[in-house]
């Protein structure tokens, strides 16, 4: 079912709205395409799979510290293969936007849910 002339207009002001007010957010989700570093998965799996044995052993052996340094080692390496990979482009030439983008919009006296909602955001991320 296509959208109504209204809801295309709400839609494509929600858009303009959001690459005005978080150009930051939608440059990192737009361009952001990471590449998973294979080396780190597979340490981390065998690190992981290291754990997993020392730790059933620390148990079949009933021997404690055995068991909580398999979990130290397992869970370590649980965490090095889900890292993030690297980023295909760096994000030192994207634009930053200044507190110009944000603040209310101009001309307009009924501000839009999200417009509220931006404001809301940037008075409690500015401690107010």
């Amino acid at each position: 079912m296509p959208l109504s002339e209204q809801e295309q207009r709400l839609l494509e002001e929600m858009e303009r709205s959001l690459y005005h007010n978080d150009a930051d957010f939608v440059a990192s989700v737009g361009v952001s395409r990471l590449r998973p570093n294979y080396r780190s998965i597979a340490v981390g799996v065998l690190l992981a799979v290291l754990g997993i044995v020392a730790l059933i052993a620390g148990v079949a052996l009933q021997l404690l510290w055995l068991g909580i340094v398999g979990f130290v080692v397992m869970f370590t390496g649980v965490l090095l293969a889900l890292s993030p990979g690297k980023s295909m482009k760096g994000m030192k030439g994207m634009p930053s936007s200044g507190s110009s983008g944000r603040g209310p919009a101009q001309g307009r006296t009924d501000q839009g849910f999200m417009n509220r909602l931006n404001e809301r955001w940037d008075r409690r991320q500015d401690g107010q």
